[in-house]
């Protein structure tokens, strides 16, 4: 009999310790059964809760995914490298169904540290996952960015910066290696100088917040954090997504975007959906799923 008890108490202890290493994340019951996840990764190796990133693997077995990396939305203030996921559930199945990985990024808000330390972390991100891709069998060569809002917008500016080598968008100013292949853009700030509300005289607004100082004083970091800056024809493939009702980032920022693209020599398709506000469940049809895919098909070959 006390034998059995210290068998099942060693039971206990190692069911414990096997529930207390499971990882909390609370949208892995958004994501297909048997998705596997590697989650809390430190990409910046410090201890800092914004340096976190996530990693979804698909079911099916494949010794290279190619990798959808996930910047979520929030005014560069608020939220964290769950959100946007919630209104976008179909699209996250499909994506891992297919085969694709997806890697969500977190990065320090504007109360925490002004710009550009949004799009260093972002840069940071992406080059952990570059260079350890044979790690957590990504493939390298095939690395696309998805942002919503402010993510679209650093998503953006990543993927058109990229070839322009601006040594403050990198830790220690140094160029990384990777190489992004395809910007999927949803409702992402472009040009701060035509974005609405860069005149408001409120210190909490976003865009204040972001720059550290309202546009007027800080114009020079407004040039440098607008995408729309750094096009040039050998940017990536840009599929942009666009609210018709959206509030916060008014519609022409998509419009002057997609025609700087095509200008350029970039392919480039704009979708605008009608009625839609700046986000939600609108943003998960399967008309603009099937542009993702054709995209992704076409350009993470």
């Amino acid at each position: 009999m006390k034998k059995a008890l210290v068998l099942l108490s060693c039971f206990v202890i190692i069911l414990s310790v096997k529930l207390v290493a499971q990882p909390t994340n609370r949208v892995m019951s958004i994501f297909p059964e048997n998705t596997t996840l590697f989650d809390n990764i430190p990409y910046a190796n410090d201890t800092l809760k914004k340096h976190l990133l996530d990693i979804y693997l698909p079911p099916t077995h494949l010794d290279k995914y190619p990798v959808v990396i996930w910047i979520h939305g929030g005014a560069w203030m608020s939220n964290d490298k769950y959100a946007d996921m919630s209104y976008m559930k179909q699209t996250i199945k499909a994506l891992i169904d297919s085969g694709y990985a997806i890697a969500s990024v977190d990065y320090r808000w504007s109360t925490q540290a002004v710009f550009p330390a949004q799009i260093r972390d972002c840069n940071q991100a992406i080059e952990y996952l570059y260079e350890h891709a044979e790690q957590y069998r990504l493939d390298p060569k095939r690395f696309a960015l998805m942002g919503f809002s402010a993510g679209g917008h650093l998503a953006n500016l990543a993927g058109l910066s990229a070839n322009n080598d601006v040594k403050d968008f990198y830790p220690n100013g140094r160029k990384p290696n990777f190489r992004i292949k395809l910007v999927l853009d949803f409702y992402g700030p472009a040009n701060f100088f035509t974005l609405k509300g860069n005149d408001s005289a409120d210190p909490k607004n976003p865009i204040t917040l972001l720059l550290g100082g309202t546009l007027a004083d800080k114009s020079d970091l407004a040039k440098e954090a607008s995408p729309i800056m750094y096009i040039d024809k050998k940017d990536p493939p840009f599929l942009i997504v666009q609210g018709e009702k959206d509030e916060s980032v008014n519609p022409d920022q998509a419009t002057s975007l997609l025609a700087r693209l095509k200008a350029a020599g970039v392919p480039a398709e704009l979708i605008i959906v009608p009625g839609a506000p700046h986000y939600g469940p609108m943003f998960d049809a399967e008309n603009i799923r099937q542009r993702i895919f054709y995209f992704l098909k076409k350009y993470l070959k």
